[in-house]
């Protein structure tokens, strides 16, 4: 295949001329850097990541010079704390700091729902039946607004944590704003007040960390402290995945962003992150499609980004489309291929609760006393996780988990992608990478997959147990996996990458990594494609 060319204006890549146009201080975000052309003096909240072992040092220094601190993350040589922009200068000449970044704002993607059919078909359109997985012994960490217990999560929601309004502490579950608990109801929904409204992991655990407001708002050094303490307590806890339907703009690399380093930190220690991309896939300028509006932490190398499609209210694969608001890449900075599939966002149906904000607020979207409809990549990172749970279920009986090992997240993302559809437009053109990335989710066919593999093959050697067919029906239509992968800015073609226990797939290893500098094999029998951004399209600092 051709290498697809996509337009994005080197001049107006951050890091590059706009940094060094306006005398930037490297070690300072966009954000930082554009407040310190201004006058302000106003204190502000930072995360500062510094050196291993530097990071008691440089508190003791920032707080000699008036710093304020508001936490400490260990486990990322970081902390957080309230500065004055007078002293950005020094804190970039610090040999001890490594990075400066703004304790941005994070929210919800999540908007009130207009358009559609209105048919839920959630379940069906994944190709999931009363046979299916149920996500039973997986425990998903959901980070987002809280949970309001019901019929439908009882006996399920193990642990509560609260990170907006009472630091971390175990606390009793609540969601005043209704984001979370309508993400929640549509990962692991029971279906005990309403059968239609059953989620993708019906009996998975749902362990709930509020790091959103009553508005929806949040801080990025709440959700880096709630990742931490998934990570670190994930054993305890029994974490096996977390959601991420939130985010803030890009205003660094992935590699000095500390929301994203806290993600792969959670992926090395072996849990599958989801993140939403964003809503930022219409310029508003415009009105048209735009690119490069993924947000922080939808750019974390490692997650399993989840883009938004439309299912038309049809169970058929055939008339589903990107949804417009989902975000496409590339990422800001790095300009890595995201989002890595599209999950079903569109008017989706889950539990809602009647107190909550959302619920009081927009009466259009209520469904009934108990449920809202909302679309957005946050629903569509929800039912992704929803169905990581089944894959994970799914492989760990067929293993004899723990005898042999589970899956890696970096093997649950590549089986993602490899058996998900490639989607088409009208006239039958394929919709390009950076919009839908390896295609559509089908659940059902990465179960499959997953059930086929022997986790305890040694790496470099086939691991398929037994024959797989390559496609799902659906709807009574025989449909073929993606079978590509999307690595880095690559796209990895052929029908035996995934059949092999890569090294690519270990858990120490940073997905979309240079393949010759880390010996990454992927064999003879595959197709390499490299995405390449061109020279003109630019939108996407307008989300900022």
């Amino acid at each position: 295949m051709a290498a697809l060319v996509l337009v994005l204006a080197t001049l107006w890549l951050p890091g590059t001329s706009w940094a060094a146009g306006q005398g930037a201080l490297k070690k300072l975000d966009r954000a930082l850097n554009a407040v310190r052309l201004t006058d302000s003096t106003t204190p502000l909240s930072v995360i500062v990541r510094t050196s291993p072992g530097q990071r008691a040092a440089v508190r003791d220094r920032l707080k000699a010079s008036g710093g304020v601190v508001e936490a400490e993350h260990a486990t990322l040589d970081a902390l957080t704390i309230r500065v004055s922009p007078a002293q950005f200068d020094a804190m970039a000449a610090d040999e001890a700091i490594a990075s400066v970044s703004i304790n941005s704002p994070v929210s919800a993607f999540a908007a009130p729902s207009s358009g559609g059919s209105g048919t839920d078909v959630l379940r069906e359109t994944l190709g999931l039946t009363s046979a299916s997985p149920t996500g039973k012994g997986i425990g998903i960490a959901i980070l987002d607004s809280g949970i309001t217990p019901s019929k439908d999560f009882d006996g399920r929601i193990p642990a509560f944590y609260d990170f907006v309004n009472a630091g971390g502490s175990y606390a009793g579950a609540y969601d005043d704003y209704g984001h979370g608990t309508h993400v929640a109801g549509l990962i692991g929904s029971s279906g005990a007040v309403a059968s239609q409204y059953q989620g993708v992991a019906p009996a998975a655990r749902l362990i709930v960390m509020k790091v959103l407001d009553g508005k929806g708002s949040g801080k990025t050094s709440d959700v880096i402290k709630a990742l931490t303490f998934a990570t670190v307590n994930r054993q305890a806890l029994g974490i096996d995945v977390i959601n991420l339907s939130l985010g803030h703009p890009i205003y660094e690399s992935a590699a000095t962003d500390p929301l994203v380093q806290a993600v792969e930190a959670a992926a090395r220690a072996g849990i599958v992150v989801v993140t939403s991309a964003g809503n930022f896939g219409v310029n508003p300028a415009t009105g048209q499609p735009g690119y490069a509006g993924v947000t922080s932490p939808g750019n974390a190398p490692s997650s399993l980004t989840a883009g938004a499609f439309e299912d038309q209210g049809t169970v058929g694969r055939g008339d589903d489309i990107p949804a417009p608001y989902s975000s496409r890449g590339p990422t800001w900075y790095d300009g890595m291929a995201k989002p890595d599939i599209l999950a079903d966002g569109h008017r989706l149906v889950s539990d809602g609760s009647l107190r909550s904000y959302l619920y009081k607020t927009y009466p259009a979207v209520r469904v009934d006393s108990g449920h809202l409809r909302l679309s957005g990549t946050s629903m569509a990172a929800g039912v992704a996780s929803g169905a990581v749970a089944l894959l994970l279920e799914a492989s760990r009986t067929a293993n004899g988990y723990p005898a042999r090992p589970s899956l890696t997240p970096n093997a649950v993302k590549a089986i993602m992608q490899f058996t998900a559809f490639r989607m088409h437009d009208a006239t039958g053109a394929a919709y390009d990478t950076l919009t839908q990335g390896a295609g559509a989710l089908n659940a059902a066919g990465a179960i499959d997959l997953g059930r086929a593999i022997d986790t305890a093959t040694p790496v470099g050697s086939w691991w398929l147990a037994t024959g797989v067919s390559q496609s799902t029906t659906i709807a009574g239509e025989t449909l073929l996996w993606a079978q590509n992968i999307v690595w880095g800015t690559n796209i990895v073609w052929g029908t035996t990458a995934i059949y092999t226990n890569q090294l690519a797939w270990t858990q120490n290893i940073v997905w979309g990594t240079d393949s010759d500098s880390d010996n990454i094999v992927w064999g003879t029998e595959y197709d390499s494609d490299n995405i390449v951004w061109g020279t003109n399209i630019v939108w996407g600092s307008i989300i900022l």
